[in-house]
């Protein structure tokens, strides 16, 4: 482990946009595939075989969608199979081989062409006119095929083969061409690149900053580049010009980007011949300072701040691995509403929406990349390609996110086996290197299990005093998995050490928290999960069972993890609500535990999972009088339990925030207090249920009710069944909802429920509502209208919402 003390000063890319559009010198090409499922290399040598190909538009994933899964035969429901390679491991999802076509155009061939793909997985070969000219093994790394050279006027047929075969994964993660496609054009003898130019700055005395810019000059001859700083209202703030390629421009008291003010600058950067414009590149910007101690913990602009944060995988729940803009920002948005700062990119690089919404939101990022290093934990997955390709992916890594201020550290693997093995750490600081190649003002870090569990990734039979040294020592932040009881003591051994929790159980959320509060050399947690994600199905499972544990995974037809804060539609669950207490969001809450559904069964949870605990005092399955065990999370010493009024008595508050009841149940008022040490009940520290009455109607809510036209704008519409009094019935979970779609706007691009096993509801038109909700997912057409949604249920009224869908600004 390697004594920390980073000060580092930034400035960086990227303030979100909500539509991939294009500029002149980056085009998308988002739109009009050709999509063929099974072998298409036919097309190679015949172009118009594809026309019989289906037609659709990118970002496309096909392991949502059903012919996979009846290709694959066994018991099919919706997109999942019983004969899924993957299992349990991609919920049952199917992937395969497909093709791509786009037919191209080209009417001038003095231009350097580059083909971006954001991501395509997995193993993808592209093809030009029928000849292979790239191969791209790692299926979350952005890649660039320069294809000048291999143009003709005319007619260009540009095709995608990917592959996603064999067991490659440990959860779900798609197939198909999943983000965006650009072409990239600038005059070919003199352009900069997006991945050259990197921006950096230092602070000076007074709050004067100076910003070091690197932009290589692609030519040759009398070239300068001119880079012009602006503001977030358009107003000019600075310019330099010159001819080498490294300038340095001086900016007095700029705004600073964190969290809570995450403001950005824009940075023109113009390559010029004279007074032509040759290439120009636009980037969003934003100034701020980082510092990691074991001393003073993690400073951000000199402000001591925790990293409140989440691991998320990449998929967009019901739209699978898709990365619609308008979804990946919406993700981030309901995490900042949940309190955290801070999110890791388990286990692979995010999209580049993803991270401009970072930036844009003020949301910290762990950038990761790699699961496995030269030893498997799938037979199929990246360690076969690892030795000839990993400089060249954790470098475009670094290449393409280095100019965003939300990134804060760099990931250079997860739980990797092998890791304290010499090859293993020869390794580790070869992957440092080539991140310090590009960057070196960020400390690095990886995820680091126990060893004393038992299996190869922990190296049995090696504890973590004889081994921790060689996991840490190329790394700046010792990143800890699960191992919140070890932190004192390392701290003791090592007190040069900053610890960051990379994962944690829900469960252990007050205990590792705890650690983060008290000690200045734990810089923050990032709990497993934020939010609920396709895959390792059922690892955060729980369930009443007469006898046995349960198991770490749950077999079909559990399809999610099931262990994140938010569910896969958005909806907060159970232990979130406690993380608003633990987070000191809320002074207190509480929750009924889902009454057992026959006598002498006990209540088992995964090691993931959580408590079955809704938070309802309506249970129609219990009779008046039956004992139900209330769990009240807060931070009083003690609180009081109140009954339609009348008091249940007082409790104290245990070491994990959580006091306990067990009441009879009589439907009404449930409502729960905090009190002071005198025993006087704190005003405004309350926290209620209510028994809900008869449902009586379905309510529509829509995160936005006027969206873009185009493919990747999206209003995710919340249907809820109420009572009269407008409360949410979470005990008719079974009622099918059907939705309808009317107007010229747009479409119901998908629907679905937050459940973790009702593969019926899974991207249906009609599902059945889990806990009384369901989402609808529309899209916006290509042209400006109406979309009016429309949502039924038996015994129940009717609900309409209308959507706007108005033009591109």
């Amino acid at each position: 482990m390697r004594k920390l003390l980073i000060l580092t000063t930034f400035v960086l890319s990227a303030c979100a946009s909500l539509t991939a559009l294009a500029t002149d010198r980056k085009t998308n090409i988002d739109k009009g595939w050709k999509f063929h499922y099974g072998d298409g290399k036919q097309a190679l040598d015949q172009p118009s075989v594809t026309s019989q190909w289906r037609t659709l538009d990118l970002p496309h994933d096909w392991s949502v969608e059903t012919e996979a899964a009846k290709i694959a035969g066994g018991t099919v429901i919706g997109p999942f199979s019983t004969n899924s390679v993957g299992g349990y491991q991609t919920g049952f999802t199917v992937g395969g081989e497909g093709w791509y076509a786009k037919k191209i155009e080209v009417k001038d061939l003095d231009q350097r062409t580059l083909v971006y793909f954001e991501g395509a997985y997995n193993q993808t070969e592209v093809y030009l006119n029928g000849e292979k000219l790239y191969f791209n093994p790692y299926g979350y790394i952005s890649f660039r095929v320069d294809v000048t050279k291999h143009l003709k006027k005319g007619d260009n047929w540009l095709m995608v083969r990917v592959m996603n075969e064999g067991n490659n994964t440990r959860w779900y993660a798609g197939s198909g061409i999943y983000r965006h496609v650009w072409l990239i054009q600038t005059p070919k003898d003199a352009y900069l690149d997006e991945w050259d130019l990197f921006a950096r700055s230092e602070k000076m005395s007074n709050n004067s900053w100076v910003l070091k810019i690197d932009a290589p000059i692609k030519a040759n001859g009398n070239l300068k580049v001119q880079h012009t700083l602006y503001d977030n209202e358009g107003k000019e703030i600075a310019q330099v010009i010159g001819g080498g390629n490294h300038q340095r421009m001086w900016v007095s008291q700029p705004n600073l980007w964190s969290p809570e003010h995450p403001y950005c600058y824009t940075l023109v950067s113009q390559l010029k011949k004279g007074r032509k414009v040759m290439d120009e590149i636009t980037t969003k910007i934003g100034f701020r300072t980082i510092e990691f101690s074991a001393e003073k913990g993690f400073l951000l602009n000199g402000k001591s701040t925790y990293i409140y944060g989440g691991c998320v995988h990449h998929d967009n729940g019901l739209l699978g691995a898709a990365a619609y803009d308008r979804a990946e920002v919406r993700k981030l948005e309901i995490l900042k509403a949940q309190g955290y700062n801070a999110i890791r990119t388990s286990h692979g690089l995010p999209s580049e929406k993803f991270i401009e919404a970072c930036d844009s939101l003020g949301l910290m990022v762990m950038d990761e990349t790699f699961d496995q290093w030269l030893i498997k934990k799938n037979n199929d997955d990246y360690h076969k390609y690892f030795v000839e390709h990993s400089t060249n992916d954790i470098q475009t890594m670094i290449r393409r996110d280095r100019n965003h201020p939300s990134i804060i550290m760099w990931g250079i693997g997860n739980e990797i086996p092998g890791r304290i093995e010499p090859k293993g750490m020869e390794v580790a600081e070869r992957l440092r290197k080539a991140i310090q190649e590009y960057d070196t003002t960020r400390p690095i870090t990886a995820a680091i299990c126990g060893w004393d569990i038992g299996d190869s990734w922990n190296a049995a039979g090696h504890s973590w005093d004889q081994q921790d040294n060689n996991a840490f020592r190329s790394l700046d932040i010792a990143g800890y998995n699960y191992r919140y009881h070890t932190y004192e003591h390392d701290h003791s051994t090592h007190p040069d050490r900053v610890i960051c929790g990379l994962e944690s159980y829900p469960r252990a959320m007050a205990k590792n928290w705890d650690m983060v509060e008290k000690h200045p050399y734990v810089i923050g947690d990032f709990i497993w999960t934020a939010m609920d994600y396709l895959g390792e199905a059922g690892i955060g499972s729980s369930s009443y069972r007469k006898e046995g544990n349960q198991t770490m995974f749950q077999p079909w037809p559990w399809y999610n993890g099931w262990c994140g804060d938010i569910d896969l539609i958005g909806q907060k669950k159970p232990q979130s609500y406690c993380h608003d207490v633990i987070w000191r969001r809320s002074p207190i809450t509480m929750a009924v535990e889902t009454p057992a559904p026959e006598k002498g069964t006990y209540q088992s949870v995964s090691g993931w999972g959580w408590q079955l605990e809704e938070q309802s005092w309506t249970f129609p399955q219990i009779s008046t009088g039956d004992t139900l065990k209330i769990n009240v999370y807060s931070r009083a010493p003690k609180v009081r339990l109140y009954l339609n009024n009348k008091s249940m008595g007082d409790q104290k508050v245990g070491d994990t925030y959580r006091a306990i009841y067990k009441i009879p149940y009589s439907p009404g008022e449930l409502r729960v207090v905090n009190l002071d040490a005198s025993g006087k009940e704190v005003a405004n520290e309350s926290y209620t249920l209510q028994t809900t009455s008869k449902p009586v109607a379905l309510r529509l809510t829509a995160d936005r009710d006027k969206i873009y036209a185009g493919q990747n704008d999206l209003s995710f519409v919340t249907v809820e069944l109420v009572d009269a009094e407008g409360r949410v019935c979470t005990s008719n979970s079974e009622l099918q909802v059907r939705f309808y779609t009317e107007g010229d706007g747009g479409e119901l691009l998908t629907a679905g429920n937050g459940a973790s096993n009702d593969m019926h509801s899974f991207r249906s038109a009609q599902p059945r509502l889990y806990q009384g909700r369901a989402l609808a997912i529309l899209r916006g057409g290509e042209k400006t209208g109406r979309i009016s949604l429309k949502a039924e249920a038996q015994g129940v009224q009717t609900a309409n919402i209308d959507i706007e869908v108005i033009s591109v600004k």
